[in-house]
């Protein structure tokens, strides 16, 4: 019988390192390119986000004036009735005194408090949120409602 050819053992355990080396360093890279790909991809939903919100105000404040009233119009109103005000008085409110500001706040913060939320970004804009009204309770004064 033929005994097979003697292969020493350093020459094995030199390939088997090569193996498990070049698979560490393709299992990194993949991870790597992962991170950074998830990494992207928030930064560009938060850009998209602030974008929205922009439109969203920039809607908001936006005033929608009035069409203008036709000639043909006149004959089926009265002059008095084409002619109302532009704008309607607007009822100014006494201020809040500053304790009820600071019980407000602090219903708000134990709201906050009471809020399950579902998933990681709402429990970080809700710590944001519980940091602010904190911030609010802890000063001397109270900003102004």
């Amino acid at each position: 019988m033929a005994e097979p050819p003697h292969v020493p053992r350093t020459e094995l355990l030199m390939k088997r390192c090569k193996l498990i080396w070049r698979l560490l360093l393709i299992s990194n890279f993949a991870l790597g390119a992962y991170l950074f790909a998830r990494a992207k991809k928030r930064d560009t939903m938060e850009i998209h986000r602030k974008k929205t919100q922009k439109l969203e105000k920039s809607k908001a404040t936006a005033e929608v004036l009035p069409e203008p009233i036709t000639d043909s119009m006149d004959s089926y109103y009265d002059e008095e009735l084409l002619f109302l005000p532009d704008t309607m008085p607007i009822k100014v409110q006494n201020p809040i005194p500053e304790e009820e500001q600071r019980k407000i706040f602090q219903w708000m913060l134990e709201e906050r408090r009471k809020r399950k939320p579902k998933d990681p970004l709402e429990k970080k804009q809700i710590d944001e949120q519980k940091a602010i009204l904190k911030q609010f309770l802890r000063a001397k004064s109270v900003p102004k409602f």
